[in-house]
């Protein structure tokens, strides 16, 4: 089977996966999760911050700050560059928009889920804290075979189909940093042909493995440890370089904020017509960026050691909006106040294109930066792109490791784990140097296939984290620091507090 109809497969699977039916069910469930916490995401919003920066770790678990960056490890990688770029390739600069009332709404979906994967935690044979989607399905909803479904899907999704795409975008990143004289200064971009440039890319592929092998043999704590460190930096460096594009065109930004507004609901003259794209790109990367609702959170909250499981519901609700609205929203302010970006309909029609040749996707950042910095684009989106990417790998590898943890019981299975390991590593060095598209289409079909099955199961299973949320609420009323008492609340299987009570 030749490359294009792999993808055309692969395109033809995620048309079933990603079709209108899962927008609608994430932009419902958002909506819906917002009234019944009674828009939380707006009310606690000072709750939400205060907690991000306080908390403590234990011999079993991360802190609150911990859990929160090795989750957004997983939330800030390539679709906080890539993916805001190609949803205005595809959805007009109104995607933007639909981008950031996904981010709202999903801070609210994000509560439940991270709120659940606390309740129904448990500990690990090692004694170290384990939960998330697989956990609150079988205990909360007694539905084992849906439970094992969710595990075998994450551990292929962030085994196997995910961490090609984040491995590609470093590989590629790199190599037109090094094509373009910002990096690898002895290569040439005129002597550096396609097979050099495979050759470069297998051995960043390579590279990339190694270093993910020394972390994740490490165990949660080192990688933990390691999120802690780096998504800060890496964050705040992005943010602080999408403001000074912005400040230098400041001119700009009042025009940029029009078009944004006038696309997403079909006025402007020019991208009018893509309404129904505009919210279509806008949710379907706004949840590849942010993971509202896709089950990847849950992994990272249930590690962390907290009094109460609103607490980290909480702090996982902050997340989201650090991820959209000001990553997401960096990078779409890098694209458009520069105005370096292509728009395309589905049938090939360019309605703009400022980038003749350059395909979405990265380049269109690059660019941008190029205009106020110029010969400095290429380089700092390849060493964007290394961190952002990079420790969303070490996040995957994370959640599949929790699930297969899950499979396994409480049973060690050092084999099994080795295997994974080994898998995730093989998979950055296929990722990096196979085609982008193909890359890509694997990765939609792990994030919506795990959507599919964790949005169903919290909507299923939305009283115990309701019920949290009143309890958490009620405590603090009283001047007191919320303590989790399941039997309290009518939770049944939320053994492991129980047994801490």
């Amino acid at each position: 089977m030749g490359r294009a109809s792999v993808e055309e497969v692969l395109g033809w699977i995620n048309g079933i996966i990603w079709s209108k039916a899962l927008i609608a069910l994430c932009l419902g469930a958002g909506l819906w999760f917002s009234f019944r916490t009674r828009f939380m995401q707006v009310r606690g919003f000072i709750e939400m911050t205060r907690l991000t920066f306080t908390g403590q770790k234990s011999d079993a678990g991360v802190s609150s700050f911990q859990a929160l960056a090795l989750s957004m490890s997983g939330r800030i990688g390539i679709g906080n560059i890539a993916g805001v770029a190609t949803a205005i390739a595809f959805g007009g600069p109104g995607a933007i928009f639909w981008m950031w009332v996904m981010g709202f709404l999903g801070a609210s979906t994000s509560f439940v889920e991270c709120c659940l994967a606390q309740i129904y935690k448990e500990k690990d044979n090692e004694g170290r804290y384990r939960g998330g989607p697989a956990y609150y399905i079988e205990k909360g909803l007694g539905l084992k075979w849906y439970a094992l479904a969710f595990a075998i899907a994450t551990i292929a999704a962030a085994g196997v189909l995910m961490p090609g795409v984040q491995a590609n975008a470093i590989a590629d990143g790199i190599a037109n940093a090094c094509q373009g004289g910002a990096l690898c200064g002895s290569l040439d971009g005129e002597v550096m042909g396609m097979a050099s440039r495979d050759a470069l890319k297998l051995g960043i592929g390579i590279t990339v493995a190694l270093l993910l092998a020394a972390i994740i043999f490490g165990g949660i704590k080192r990688i933990a440890a390691f999120a802690e460190f780096v998504v800060p930096f890496m964050a705040i460096g992005y943010i602080l370089t999408a403001v000074t594009v912005m400040a230098i065109n400041y001119e700009y930004v009042p025009e940029m904020f029009r078009i944004i507004f006038s696309s997403a609901f079909g006025m402007h003259a020019g991208f009018g017509a893509m309404l129904g794209l505009a919210v279509e790109w806008g949710v379907k990367r706004g949840v590849y960026a942010n993971e509202a609702g896709q089950g990847t959170g849950p992994h990272a909250a249930a590690a962390a050691e907290v009094s109460h499981p609103a607490k980290q519901g909480y702090v996982q609700a902050w997340a989201i909006y650090f991820d959209t609205m000001l990553i997401c929203t960096s990078t779409a302010f890098l694209v458009l106040a520069t105005g370096m970006y292509n728009v395309q309909l589905p049938d090939g029609t360019m309605l703009q294109e400022a980038l003749p040749g350059i395909e979405a996707g990265a380049g269109f950042v690059q660019n941008g930066i190029n205009t106020v910095l110029p010969g400095w684009g290429a380089g700092f989106v390849a060493v964007a792109l290394f961190f952002f990417a990079f420790t969303t790998i070490m996040a995957y590898y994370y959640m599949a490791e929790t699930n297969l943890t899950y499979l396994n019981g409480h049973r060690t299975r050092p084999l099994a784990t080795l295997l994974l390991r080994l898998a995730i590593t093989g998979m950055v060095v296929f990722g990096a140097f196979h085609n982008a598209g193909t890359a890509w289409a694997l990765g939609d079909m792990g994030v919506g296939l795990m959507a599919w099955l964790n949005i169903i199961a919290i909507l299923l299973l939305q009283k115990p984290a309701l019920a949290a949320l009143r309890d958490y609420e009620r405590q603090k009323k009283l001047g007191l620091d919320p303590v989790f008492d399941p039997d309290a609340l009518g939770i049944r299987n939320a053994d492991f507090w129980r047994k801490r009570g």
